[in-house]
């Protein structure tokens, strides 16, 4: 049995994961805005709650700089005081069990490729969708970190007067329409012409990021996850349509665009970080 941790700076999800199934799952609000102390001591608490008999391990995805090797863990995104956080040392000690810690966009995409919509692809990007934009890299059937785990990060790629994360992410929204991403898949829901306008337009950007990604790693697959990504079908098309001028057409008619199906992906993908 393994306890897997996709830590953010809204919510601590904790699940136990046994022979590649969640077997139990919580979520719990995350104190972001505490000391790092008092984080630290409220996800050991959850830890400690979820303890199974038998630990073989535990895997944890953050949303930051990772130190893989000696797990450390540096500018946690919206968990201010978590600037430099020796998390697998912590982790090690306080539970005597092997812990591996990861990019957690490393963790969707790993799970994608061993549980997920990337299981029949070596060369996969795996591409969360949400309050940011994050990706995670397969290459040869295997999690390609980079020295620092930021391999795959498009979303801050420079892209019109800002970066792709601007214009891809659920902050489009807010920034510009001033609603939420769910408000706007809402009304689309209800035929909304505005909010499909908008979804239409939200696609052409994620068309854009799509190409970045065909230029950099030329993959058979690139699997979306994250609450964008569930309105899918509102922004395809014109997502599709921004592709279309790519300059290598036989890139763009192999490439598989997936959609996340498994919400415990990214748990699955963290437990699979322990050996």
């Amino acid at each position: 049995m393994k306890i897997a941790i996709d830590l953010g700076g809204t919510n601590i999800r904790i699940g136990l994961v046994d022979n590649g199934k969640v077997v139990r799952k919580v979520c719990k609000p995350c104190p972001s805005k505490e000391s790092e102390t008092e984080v630290l001591s409220f996800l050991i608490k959850l830890i400690e709650e979820e303890m199974p008999e038998q630990l073989d391990g535990i895997g944890i995805g953050v949303p930051s700089v990772v130190d893989i090797e000696s797990g450390i863990v540096y500018n946690v995104a919206n968990i201010p005081s978590w600037k430099e956080v020796h998390l697998k040392e912590i982790l090690q000690q306080k539970f005597n069990v092997p812990v591996s810690v990861n990019n957690d966009s490393n963790c969707f995409a790993l799970g994608e490729k061993l549980f997920g919509e990337g299981i029949p692809y070596s060369d996969m990007i795996g591409i969360t969708l949400g309050t940011g934009v994050g990706a995670g890299v397969i290459i040869d059937e295997k999690l390609y970190n980079g020295s620092n785990a930021g391999a795959g990060e498009i979303g801050s790629l420079s892209y019109l007067d800002h970066d792709y994360e601007h214009y891809c992410s659920s902050g489009f929204f807010v920034n510009y329409y001033n609603m939420t991403g769910k408000e706007a898949y809402e009304k689309a829901c209800a035929g909304d012409s505005c909010a499909l306008a908008i979804w239409n337009e939200i696609g052409t950007h994620l068309g854009n990021l799509m190409k970045a990604v065909l230029y950099t790693y030329d993959p058979e697959a690139i699997v979306l996850g994250g609450g964008v990504a569930t309105a899918y079908s509102f922004f395809s098309e014109s997502m599709l349509s921004a592709m279309s001028d790519f300059p290598y057409k036989k890139t763009v008619d192999d490439i598989k665009v997936l959609i996340s199906k498994n919400e415990d992906i990214s748990l699955l993908g963290a437990s699979a970080l322990v050996d």
